[in-house]
C-alpha cells in the first residue's frame, strides 16, 4: 500500500463507515414517507442526505479529537483505532477537519431554506452544536449519560422529521412513529460502542449510561429499540400506510433480527465480537430503512 492510499485509509477509518447507517436510514424512511404523501422531491433529499452525512463525520471526527484530549482514548481502550490516540492524524489536522464537515454541513444545509424556510437554520445550527457537544465544550453530552439521548433525537426525530418536512411542508403522527423507529435503532449502535468501552470509559470519567447504570440495563435498553422498530411497521399498517399482512411480516423479520442481536449482545465475551455487533447494527439499521421504505413506498 503507498503512502497516499495509507493517508486516504486513516482519513476514511476515523470517518467511521460503520456509523454511517445512521445518517442515511432517516433520510431514506423520510423521503419514503413524501413519496408516499405525493411530495418526493429528490434534490431536497439530497440536500438532506448530504448534510446528514456530514453532521455524522463531523461528529465522529470531534469524538476522536476530544476523547483523546480529555483522556478517554488511551492504549488500554479496545476497539478501532483511533486516529489521533494512535499518532496518525495530529490533534490539530483533526480539529481542522472537524470545522471543515461541520462548516460543509452548514453551507449545504443553507439550501433547505428554499423548501422549508428560515428556521431551518436554527435545526442546522443546533444539530452542529450538538455534534460539537457530544464530546466536547464545558458539558459534553456523551460523559453524562446524554449521548443516547442525543443520538435518538438527531439522528432519528429531527432527521426523519425535517426530511419528510422539508418535502411535504408537514409532519404528522406517521413521520413520529417512524423516526422513533429509526432514532431506536441508531442509538443501538452507541449503546453496542459504550457497552465495549465501559472499562476504560469509567477509567476516564466518560458517564455514559452504560457506566451509570450497568451493563444489565444496557441489554434491556438495546431490546427496547428492537421492540419499538419491529412495533413501527404494524403500527404504520393499521394507520392505512401499508397493508396489515405486509406489517405483520416485516414486523416478524424484525422481531427476529432483533432478537439474535440482543442474544449476541448477552453473550458476547471479547472486544471482538462487540467489534462485529457493531458492524451488524449498523447494517441492519440501513436494511430496517430500506424495507420500511419499501413498505411505505408499496403501500401508497
Amino acid at each position: 500500500m503507498s503512502a497516499e492510499e495509507a493517508h486516504w485509509k486513516i482519513w476514511l477509518d476515523a470517518a467511521r463507515p460503520r456509523t454511517l447507517p445512521a445518517a442515511v436510514a432517516p433520510v431514506i424512511v423520510g423521503s419514503a414517507l413524501a413519496w408516499r404523501a405525493g411530495a418526493f422531491a429528490p434534490a431536497a433529499a439530497a440536500i438532506c442526505l448530504i448534510f446528514a452525512l456530514l453532521v455524522q463525520i463531523g461528529a465522529n471526527f470531534a469524538n476522536d479529537y476530544y476523547d483523546f484530549v480529555r483522556g478517554a482514548d488511551t492504549g488500554a481502550r479496545v476497539g478501532p483505532r483511533r486516529a489521533v490516540a494512535a499518532g496518525l492524524v495530529a490533534p490539530a489536522a483533526m480539529r481542522r477537519a472537524m470545522g471543515l464537515a461541520f462548516g460543509l454541513a452548514l453551507a449545504i444545509g443553507l439550501l433547505l431554506v428554499a423548501w422549508g424556510g428560515w428556521w431551518l437554520v436554527i435545526v442546522g445550527v443546533v444539530s452542529v452544536a450538538s455534534g460539537i457537544a457530544y464530546t466536547g465544550g464545558p458539558y459534553p453530552l456523551g460523559y453524562h449519560g446524554l449521548g443516547d439521548v442525543f443520538v435518538f433525537v438527531f439522528f432519528g426525530l429531527v432527521a426523519v422529521c425535517v426530511t419528510f418536512y422539508v418535502q411535504a411542508g408537514r409532519v404528522g403522527v406517521d413521520t413520529v412513529l417512524a423516526a422513533v423507529a429509526v432514532g431506536a435503532l441508531a442509538t443501538n449502535i452507541l449503546l453496542v460502542n459504550n457497552y465495549r468501552d465501559a472499562g476504560t470509559d469509567a477509567q476516564a470519567g466518560k458517564r455514559t449510561l452504560v457506566v451509570l447504570l450497568g451493563k444489565r440495563f444496557a441489554r434491556g435498553q438495546f431490546i427496547l429499540a428492537h421492540a419499538l422498530a419491529a412495533a413501527a411497521p404494524v403500527l404504520l399498517a393499521l394507520r392505512g400506510c401499508c397493508s396489515l399482512p405486509a406489517g405483520l411480516g416485516a414486523a416478524l423479520l424484525f422481531a427476529l433480527a432483533g432478537f439474535r442481536q440482543a442474544r449476541a449482545l448477552r453473550r458476547a465475551a471479547a472486544p471482538g465480537e462487540l467489534i462485529a455487533l457493531l458492524g451488524r447494527c449498523g447494517a441492519y439499521l440501513a436494511g430496517y430503512a430500506i424495507v420500511l421504505a419499501a413498505l411505505l413506498v408499496a403501500g401508497k
